[in-house]
């Protein structure tokens, strides 16, 4: 009988030590965390305690995806979740064929690199299936655009500003400055994760990995009060189980419920599986 085992990640805030002095702090990734292993656990996962703020870990979140990976074997599945700042460092082994910046998870003690996840997705068996959700975003330069990007109306509902610090505050980015400061001093430990993966390595992937972000790479994401906007929108549509269709549908309902400024994106690497992407959706 397949094992289906989950992972959960959220902060609302990170060591400003590790960032220039920036703290990140946001109101909802912690409880994004709580529920999406909430909604694991009925759907009969192995559930790994989630790891929130000071638990989450560029070291912990590893050792906690190297130890699924010697557990699961072909016909598993792992669902992997996470809600926090994203960010973004130059594209140095030219595995990223668009804006050359590779994406990041902003954890407590430092970025994990994009590279990083799809390494230790290198180590799960070939038949795995991997079902990501990363209510996250990549691109802090939107936020001092988005108060001439939406009506006064949609600024008023989302963020209850249109003050651009405000909104920047309220969405989940790590601020370009911060960026910029946190690669110009810890450049050498960033540049060395990216030296020793290559392109064609990162792309031997023998698990099936079917991710949804909370929002395109030239996007942000929202954060709320209790949940992040995707999270809250993708517990809408699930219903606590009431919906009937696959991950695609699953997807598609997210989008048509989503601002136009935040567009859930799907997309599979690693094996291909259409198949995968076809099921109901916390299936093990």
């Amino acid at each position: 009988m397949p094992i289906g085992l989950s992972v959960h990640i959220g902060l609302n805030q990170v060591d400003p030590a590790a960032y220039d002095g920036w703290s990140g702090e946001l109101g909802a990734c912690e409880q994004d965390a709580v529920d999406m292993a909430r909604l694991a656990d009925a759907a009969g996962f192995d559930v790994t305690d989630p790891l929130l703020s000071p638990a989450a870990t560029a070291e912990t979140v590893t050792a906690t995806l190297e130890a699924a990976a010697g557990r699961l074997a072909e016909g598993d599945i792992l669902f992997l979740t996470y809600s926090g700042h994203g960010g973004q460092v130059p594209d140095l082994n030219h595995d990223e064929t668009g804006d050359r910046l590779d994406e990041t998870w902003v954890l407590h003690d430092r970025q994990l690199v994009d590279d990083e996840l799809f390494e230790l997705f290198g180590k799960f068996a070939k038949g795995v299936r991997i079902w990501m959700l990363s209510d996250s975003c990549h691109s802090g330069a939107v936020a001092r655009r988005l108060p001439e990007m939406l009506s006064p109306e949609e600024l008023d509902r989302r963020f209850s500003t249109a003050d651009p610090a405000e909104v920047g505050r309220k969405i989940r980015a790590m601020p370009q400055s911060v960026q910029s400061a946190v690669y110009r001093r810890d450049r050498d430990a960033y540049d060395r994760i990216q030296n020793t993966r290559t392109a064609k390595d990162l792309a031997r992937i023998d698990a099936s990995v079917l991710r949804i972000s909370g929002c395109q790479d030239n996007q942000t994401s929202s954060d709320g009060i209790v949940n992040g906007l995707f999270t809250a929108t993708l517990l809408e549509v699930w219903r606590g189980g009431a919906f009937p269709g696959s991950y695609r549908g699953l997807h598609r309902e997210i989008v048509k419920r989503m601002p136009p400024d935040q567009t859930p994106h799907l997309f599979q690497t690693g094996v291909p599986n259409s198949a995968f992407a076809r099921q109901r959706p916390f299936t093990i």
